[in-house]
């Protein structure tokens, strides 16, 4: 019998880990946008996690025998856990990475102003030399002045996406 309440407490946490576990995963989407095709991956990838954790338990605990008051016991500290702790987590979490992720975000702004104004510069110079010279020069300082407005485009996308 003692085997049996240690099992169904084991079988508890295990629903507890696997709630926390998806709530992670919910935190990630807030902060990071996800389209459905790579949501139906997570969740893949998710619930082939829990299956294996699952096997696990029921492998060690019970010689791979399903128990059913095992399932049952997930289930209680599954909705144990979604009632009190889950969205209280999601939400704060959710809430304090996105405010840091914005400061971040501020941050690299302001330190990319430079880059981003040495970049116009050597644009504008790199336009001016290619006005001035002939053949061969001038078409390396316009594949320079290219490669270059390419990179400042690209600073600027990777900057402004949050």
């Amino acid at each position: 019998m003692a085997d049996e309440n240690v099992f169904l407490l084991y079988a508890m946490i295990l629903g507890i880990f696997i709630t926390f576990i998806y709530d992670l995963l919910r935190i990630f989407r807030r902060i990071i946008s996800h389209n459905r095709f790579w949501i139906s991956v997570e969740d893949l990838g998710f619930w082939i996690f829990c299956g294996a954790e699952v096997f696990m338990l029921m492998y060690r605990e019970s010689n791979g025998t399903l128990r059913w008051f095992a399932v049952l016991g997930a289930l209680v500290g599954m909705t144990v856990y979604k009632k009190t702790v889950s969205g209280l987590l999601v939400k704060y979490c959710s809430l304090i990475l996105n405010k840091l992720l914005a400061i971040l975000m501020k941050t690299a702004h302001f330190l990319a102003r430079p880059f981003v104004f040495a970049g116009k510069s050597a644009g504008k110079a790199a336009g001016k030399a290619a006005g001035s010279v002939s053949g061969k020069k001038r078409i390396l300082t316009q594949y320079i002045k290219n490669k270059l407005t390419i990179w400042k485009k690209m600073i600027k996308m990777v900057l402004s996406k949050h």
